[in-house]
């Protein structure tokens, strides 16, 4: 068998600052294809939910697909400037592009699986063509042992990937956002790998090549340049096509997307959504908070603490006790704590509860807050825990064994937890698990539920929720007058038996919220 070896490029420039810009090119490609991946991973979790699967789901068809791209690069060996070139524009293109059809896709398609399944291959063949086509390039430049080439590729390669995945969550996407941080990422590939075959090997490449190669990245290029400029008004009507016409508030904080619609002149009840979750209703919002907080405060109240609830709407239902001496509040999200006091709308459903000199409010993850706390703190009669719905992966924590143990230590003797464990209706065995967790750390529970007032009422939604004490402890609702509106003693304690009736045996505590029960 007869061997042919590469020959020799003829280079603008020393070999050794050939070789130094090829693994410059495999650096930045490294970096690039890392955010492609990062980014599907985010919006995909974003959109579709469970970020455990949606991550399982890009990483494993990319994998794959890199392999593909791998061996279908042989057919482009002989010409690998060329290819190579090619393979990053059409990269740049595709995963320039890839956030903006994913988006567009669920917004107007009302789903996203098909297309991220699609980008994650189309993607990963391209990524997989890359190395290949370097590998020939450098071999190209100066003839070395196989290993040690390959040793110098995957270094650059590893420590792009690094960079790229460092980029993303603390540049890219605070900076730049998904849409925007995608189509920049782009650009940069397309001109890495454009600039470093049109200069370091145009000796590879005859003038009608040149010209082609040019006018691809051209219009490579000005593509992502006019979605660029293109991101404000498609985001507006993606949101629009998602959320409906009465979008008031849109924006990307440091924890999720905040999304405010309705209120005011609309003519719609205000609702608030955040990472495209309903969070606050103000149609018939009244009957979660209510049925969370009032039963909790049957006891003694004078100390309550709030984990989430940043709305104000859990506040605004304690703070109907006039013995309640102090309310402290925990929520990550900074922002939504000043749009709960700043909004009109979102202030007048929460009645300024921020206001009272009785609220203290703290911007922190409810985990490490509990666990750094003082432990000379006074304890606290009832603690409310208004946090994301259990079936979201990165809430797995505030529902875990471990921050059961920190919130039973911080309750007085007598004290009352009470917590949103989830759709009981339609996702019952994490509410049990949640259940048999709290249960876990020494404390009694009793479940119950509520029903929706609104149109999903009638297809069985139900609000799920678990009253927690160190003691056995009945299910009341205390009387505190009129403000109540829509729950009696009577219905609280149908809908406990009703609860109590759907209990799933066998289920053991959990130390994290297993993902499979997410959905």
């Amino acid at each position: 068998m007869v061997h042919h070896r590469p020959v020799p490029a003829r280079l603008p420039v020393p070999a050794g600052l050939g070789r130094l810009l090829v693994l410059t090119t495999v650096f930045i490609c490294a970096a690039c294809g890392l955010v492609y991946e990062l980014e599907l991973v985010a919006l995909a979790s974003y959109l579709i939910g469970n970020s455990v699967t949606q991550a399982s789901v890009v990483l494993s068809v990319m994998v794959f697909a890199m392999g593909i791209g791998s061996l279908l690069a042989k057919q482009l060996r002989r010409r690998a400037a060329l290819g190579f070139a090619t393979v990053e524009a059409v990269l740049a293109l595709t995963g320039g592009l890839s956030a903006m059809a994913l988006y567009a896709t669920f917004a107007w398609y009302g789903q996203a699986r098909l297309a991220l399944v699609g980008f994650s291959l189309a993607i990963g063949v391209l990524i997989g063509a890359e190395v290949p086509l370097l590998m020939t390039l450098i071999q190209r430049i100066r003839r070395q042992d196989a290993g040690g080439a390959v040793a110098d590729l995957f270094a650059a390669d590893y420590v792009g990937a690094l960079v790229g995945g460092l980029a993303f969550p603390f540049l890219l996407l605070p900076v730049l956002g998904q849409l925007t941080g995608a189509l920049v990422t782009g650009a940069v590939n397309a001109v890495a790998g454009g600039a470093l075959v049109l200069w370091l090997f145009r000796g590879d490449l005859s003038v009608r090549a040149r010209w082609s190669l040019l006018t691809v990245n051209g219009l490579v290029l000005v593509l992502l340049a006019v979605c660029s400029v293109l991101t404000g008004p498609f985001e507006r009507a993606a949101r629009q096509a998602v959320y409906g016409a009465d979008v008031r508030v849109a924006m990307q904080t440091d924890v999720q997307e905040v999304v405010l619609t309705g209120g005011g002149a609309s003519g719609r009840p205000l609702s608030l959504f955040l990472d495209g979750r309903l969070r606050v209703s103000g149609g018939d919002g009244f009957r979660y908070h209510e049925a969370l907080v009032h039963p909790a405060m049957s006891g003694p109240h004078r100390r309550v603490l709030v984990l989430g609830g940043g709305d104000g709407l859990a506040l605004r239902e304690v703070l109907r006790y006039g013995d309640v001496a102090s309310v402290t509040v925990v929520e990550l999200d900074a922002a939504v704590l000043r749009l709960a006091r700043t909004d009109r709308d979102l202030a007048a459903l929460n009645q300024g509860a921020y206001r009272d000199p009785r609220v203290r409010v703290i911007a922190a993850d409810a985990f490490d807050w509990l666990r750094t706390r003082h432990g000379g703190e006074a304890p606290y009669d009832v603690v409310v825990s208004d946090l994301p719905d259990p079936g979201i992966t990165p809430s797995a924590k505030l529902y875990s064994q471990e921050f059961y143990g920190l919130v039973e230590r911080a309750l007085a003797p007598g004290g009352r937890l009470v917590i949103h464990a989830g759709d009981l209706c339609a996702r019952p065995r994490p509410f049990w698990t949640v259940d048999s967790t709290v249960r876990s750390v020494g404390m009694q529970t009793v479940p119950y539920r509520v029903r929706s007032a609104g149109p999903a009422g009638a297809r069985g939604e139900s609000w799920g929720f678990l009253l927690a004490t160190r003691a056995p402890a009945s299910l009341v609702l205390p009387a505190v007058g009129p403000s109540v509106q829509s729950l009696t003693p009577a219905a609280l304690s149908a809908d406990e038996r009703a609860a109590e009736r759907s209990r799933e045996p066998g289920l053991l505590p959990s130390t994290l919220m297993h993902p499979r029960y997410a959905e």
